[in-house]
């Protein structure tokens, strides 16, 4: 979309009105945001974070300082998208201030690593929860994660969904998955004596790495501002209400985990969640925690699946040399080239993370150099259309403009490098992947 130069431009671009209308409630709006970020990371990334810590209060101090850095970014996200509302979301900022071929860039990204991985991601989760319930050897986590990946990707192909029954009640599984390690640490005593001494070194950037992975949503604020009632009141409050409220959940399942297995149980666990409930419920609640955590992880996969698709069946629109993934099967309604293309990715995507032996990790690894260098690009995406279109009407602004978009900004830049730095085998693989699209960016939209 082309930038209007003169004011009487400006005032005809603003005066457009838009589709969204403001229906949403703070209430809604907290609701939505809490829902959209805690996810099933969770019971996974707290070991993470634990093996890159020595001490119980530099955990605790990560986890507040993800929430404080997540609540600046989704006020930044907030501004835009309460000011250019679009289904496109990053995708159109990008567009919009730095042109067609990054934003093209990002689609790609979106589709071979940040989707992509996502999808590995929570495979590994259901893989690893599952691997509690029926072990399966050494590579049982792998062969999970590769069976979920084609087993879904197969029924949505032919237009089924058979985890609809289960996606419906997920939300709960989830919350009462937590509730359950947050009562399990209540219940248990001391750790264990034997355990082993804690890690003495610190690697904190690689530790907010798999933090604010685990807050990984905020910026679906930019999608949340545009329909919020009063969202010049209601933003900053919906934000500072649900981020602390995640905050304060994330921080009681921490405790909980360090109560009853101690720092370096923590670090040493293979599903952190399952080991607790089996300390304090015994094998039958770590058996049950374990296939609702499974579950819940099966079903975030579906959904994440499903937009994934239908984003790169938009791409293969937009651009002619990608229009295998616009096939669409009519018989069963259902984008085939997208969810193929997909699902070969994401197969592809469990090979690397088993060849590293790490799983989940390796797909943080994969994922996190290029999110945050997007993530970047959007915070200075805020800066560049304040200044280009001062005029625009802003619904929201963000407070203490500029340092709260520099601060993302800095924080964004931080994570790139140390996502870069502290990372192994897979972040290599998902830059070149990245750079494979530069070249791809030149080629002509579709007309």
């Amino acid at each position: 979309m082309s930038i209007p130069n003169s004011s009487t431009e400006r005032e005809s671009v603003v005066s457009v009105p838009t589709p969204l209308q403001p229906r949403l409630t703070m209430a809604d709006g907290i609701a939505l945001l809490v829902g959209i970020v805690v996810g099933v990371g969770i019971f996974e990334t707290p070991v993470l974070v634990a093996m890159n810590l020595a001490t119980v209060s530099q955990v605790v101090l990560a986890w507040l300082l993800g929430g404080l850095l997540s609540l600046v970014g989704g006020l930044c996200f907030a501004e835009l998208g309460a000011a250019y509302p679009h289904a496109g979301g990053v995708y159109h900022y990008l567009e919009r201030t730095f042109g067609r071929r990054l934003a093209f860039l990002f689609g790609w990204a979106r589709m071979t690593i940040i989707q992509s991985g996502s999808i590995v991601l929570l495979a590994f989760v259901f893989g690893d929860y599952c691997s509690q319930v029926w072990p399966l050897g050494a590579y049982g986590s792998s062969g999970y994660a590769a069976a979920a990946v084609a087993a879904l990707t197969g029924c949505n192909i032919l237009g089924v969904t058979p985890s609809r029954w289960v996606q419906a009640g997920l939300s709960g599984a989830k919350v009462l998955a937590l509730l359950l390690v947050v009562l399990s640490g209540l219940r248990g005593g001391a750790p264990v004596a034997a355990a082993p001494p804690a890690p003495t070194t610190v690697n904190l950037g690689l530790a907010m790495i798999f933090v604010l992975f685990t807050y990984g949503g905020w910026n679906e604020a930019a999608y949340i501002s545009a329909e919020l009632r009063h969202v010049q009141r209601t933003m900053p409050r919906t934000l500072v209400w649900g981020i602390g409220l995640i905050t304060a959940l994330y921080l009681l399942v921490n405790w909980a985990y360090l109560r009853g297995l101690g720092l370096a149980g923590v670090a040493q666990s293979q599903a952190v969640a399952a080991d607790l409930l089996r300390q304090t419920l015994g094998d039958s609640g770590a058996m049950v925690t374990s296939g609702i955590i499974a579950l819940s992880a099966l079903g975030a996969m579906q959904g994440t699946l499903i937009t994934g698709a239908r984003s790169n069946y938009a791409l293969g629109q937009d651009f002619h040399f990608l229009r295998g993934l616009a096939t669409w099967n009519r018989r069963y309604d259902s984008p085939v080239g997208a969810l193929a293309v997909q699902g070969a990715i994401c197969l592809a995507l469990v090979g690397l993370a088993t060849l590293t032996r790490k799983g989940f990790a390796t797909m943080v690894d994969y994922t996190a150099p290029v999110f945050w260098l997007f993530m970047l690009l959007a915070g200075v995406t805020l800066i560049g259309l304040r200044w280009r279109e001062p005029a625009w009407v802003r619904p929201f602004r963000v407070p203490l403009y500029p340092l709260t978009p520099l601060l993302f900004c800095a924080t964004c830049a931080y994570l790139l490098y140390a996502s870069l730095a502290y990372t192994g085998l897979g972040a290599l693989v998902g830059v070149g992947v990245l750079a494979v699209g530069l070249p791809l960016s030149f080629l002509p939209k579709s007309s």
